[in-house]
């Protein structure tokens, strides 16, 4: 039975591209990028993911800041930040703190790791598609990025009148900010979804 897709920029319904690594899938009515599968985009997710759940413990409970100011010396860490929120009331904002910068980075990592590993490994798991659609779900919730802007402007505005240094934990963090933004261009959904389906046929013969 043949399988189709739609076009979603303007709707022309098609057969199922199958673009192979490296190839481009265009619309042929409007010219629309359908799919640029990626080369060994399985292997480099996994080995990000790997590195990013090895990175996740230090950027969590190393300090990252050291602040000496008026003769009292503070370390931040990522919990500070919430513990600090909660202290002042503010719950709503301690969570989603909590969510986006601690808690959703490390599900999507774990999801990441353990989707690519079933993969490379041709192991066929049947919760494989269920951690997929929880993985795109989830990736845009995931905002590293903004704990990071946060930490740069308190840096500013405290960088005159107080003594910073920066600790183990900053660096880890920003490491994975880094491995976070290349593992959201190193994993595509078209050659991941195409493994399973392949790996899924195989499991049922």
């Amino acid at each position: 039975m043949p399988v189709f897709e739609a076009c979603p920029e303007c709707d022309l319904l098609l057969n199922q591209s199958k673009a192979a690594p490296g190839d481009k899938a265009h619309c042929p009515r409007c010219g629309f990028l359908l799919h640029r599968p990626h080369k060994h985009s399985i292997e480099r997710t996994l080995a990000l993911s790997a590195a990013g759940l090895v990175l996740i413990v230090p950027a969590n409970l190393l300090p990252m800041l050291t602040i000496k100011i008026l003769g009292k010396t503070q370390e931040g860490t990522l919990w500070s930040g919430v513990s600090a929120l909660l202290k002042e009331d503010m719950w709503a904002v301690a969570a989603m703190v909590l969510l986006s910068s601690v808690a959703l980075p490390v599900i999507n990592l774990i999801l990441a790791f353990l989707i690519s590993f079933h993969l490379f490994a041709e192991k066929f798991n049947r919760r494989i598609m269920v951690w997929m659609r929880w993985y795109q779900h989830l990736f845009e919730w995931a905002m590293i990025e903004v704990y990071a802007l946060g930490i740069i402007v308190a840096c500013v505005k405290l960088s005159d009148m107080a003594d910073i240094k920066f600790g183990f934990g900053l660096y880890a963090f920003i490491g994975l900010l880094m491995i976070n933004t290349l593992l959201a261009n190193e994993f595509d959904n078209y050659t991941f979804w195409r493994s399973i389906t392949h790996l899924s046929k195989r499991q049922r013969v």
